[in-house]
């Protein structure tokens, strides 16, 4: 049933939805791609509305690019505290609005108080802030104060939906996305890249051809623990002489890594990496070491059938969600010598270590971008199909 209203001359008056995005990275860009053409076919038009990254964003070299999209005026303010991004002259006229949850999106506020939901409002986000240093403070009680003044919401995985049903919000308006990018190509590369021997691939990277290989792929940012992450490395590789780990990312602490990769020779600073490059270094690895903030780079872990070792810190992402500790990677107490031990246990136990990679391959096969866009426009389907005052 396609969710269109008939016009007095007996013609259906298409539907319009409009997505509005702070910036526009481009591991979303086959996301809004693939939700463009599956809502056509439903006589649905989707927008895209997107403003551009904060300075030191731009350092973490993800800007995307999408014909279609449409540029929205971006202000930032107090370090990058406050964004003002006016849009609701553009979005003017769409049946839905989807804006993502975040209190330094003051744009959001004009758009919680509009008089003009004869359309309907949604929130798309994580449900909590999970970083937040103060979860109990002022800012983080008028988020979820803000939970419940929507029509319908888009939550990243089951742990933001859990949190926005905590909040009061009515289960059966509420999408779970379960957060994805797009993982084929790179499925692919890694499975072309294996068929070489590692030790192959090992040279091609400036890596040595022995001993286990921890590997971090990601931005290289405060939320990372880099200088923790590099005194892991220490202590690991006091304990496996042959250990050596690779950092490959941008970011505002690549000189940190930098100057440990000259100092210490089994650290090796790889700078950012995409495409056949990127597959290489997955597949010549052993595990993926990150203790600080997880998101969507489990994915990488998942699809090269990496396990993912972090801690219990509890600054996750919502994709935290996916890492099921014992099955797919090991979540540790966020505690040095616990996050050392277990690596070091993990790369000397080679029955763990299979079944750990096993369970990573699985779990790639449930987190996909079809899964998420198949998931992402039936909910607005769903919301389209109730009135705007429900």
């Amino acid at each position: 049933m396609h969710p269109q209203a008939p016009t007095g001359a007996g013609r259906p008056t298409p539907r319009s939805v409009t997505i509005v995005q702070r910036r526009l990275t481009h591991y979303r860009l086959p996301l809004f791609e693939r939700m463009r053409s599956s809502l056509q076919a439903e006589g649905v038009r989707l927008r895209l509305l997107h403003g551009v990254p904060t300075a030191s964003e731009r350092s973490k070299n993800d800007e995307g690019q999408l014909a279609w999209a449409e540029a929205l005026a971006t202000h930032y303010w107090l370090d990058d505290r406050v964004c003002w991004q006016p849009f609701l002259r553009q979005a003017a006229g769409s049946d839905l609005l989807i804006v993502t949850q975040e209190n330094k999106l003051v744009n959001n506020l004009t758009a919680l108080a509009q008089p003009w939901r004869a359309g309907r409002l949604a929130f798309w986000g994580h449900g909590r802030n999970l970083q937040s240093e103060r979860p109990d403070g002022v800012l983080e009680r008028f988020k979820r104060w803000t939970t419940t003044k929507v029509n319908w919401w888009f939550a990243y995985t089951e742990l933001s939906a859990r949190l926005v049903r905590e909040d009061g919000f009515p289960a059966s308006r509420i999408t779970v996305l379960n957060n994805s990018i797009d993982t084929t190509d790179l499925r692919s590369a890694v499975a072309l890249a294996r068929l070489a021997p590692r030790e192959a691939l090992r040279v091609g990277l400036g890596l040595p051809t022995a001993g286990p290989l921890g590997v971090f792929v990601g931005s290289l940012y405060e939320g990372k623990r880099i200088p923790w992450l590099l005194r892991a490395a220490e202590a690991i590789h006091a304990c496996l002489p042959d250990f050596h780990l690779a950092i490959a990312g941008a970011g505002p602490d690549k000189a940190c890594i930098d100057e440990a990769a000259a100092r210490l020779p089994y650290v090796h600073a790889l700078g950012g990496v995409r495409g056949e490059r990127k597959a290489q270094l997955l597949a010549a690895a052993d595990v993926m070491l990150n203790p600080g903030l997880v998101g969507l780079g489990i994915l990488d872990a998942f699809v090269a059938g990496l396990p993912m070792l972090t801690t219990d810190r509890g600054l996750h992402s919502p994709e935290i969600a996916y890492l099921q500790s014992g099955d797919n990677g090991l979540i540790t107490a966020d505690d040095l010598g616990a996050f050392v031990n277990a690596v070091v246990q993990l790369l000397q136990d080679p029955a763990q270590a299979q079944r750990l990679r096993a369970g990573a391959l699985q779990a790639g096969e449930l987190y996909s971008i079809e899964h998420m866009s198949d998931r992402f426009c039936t909910g607005i389907l769903a919301c389209l199909r109730q009135t705007p005052s429900a």
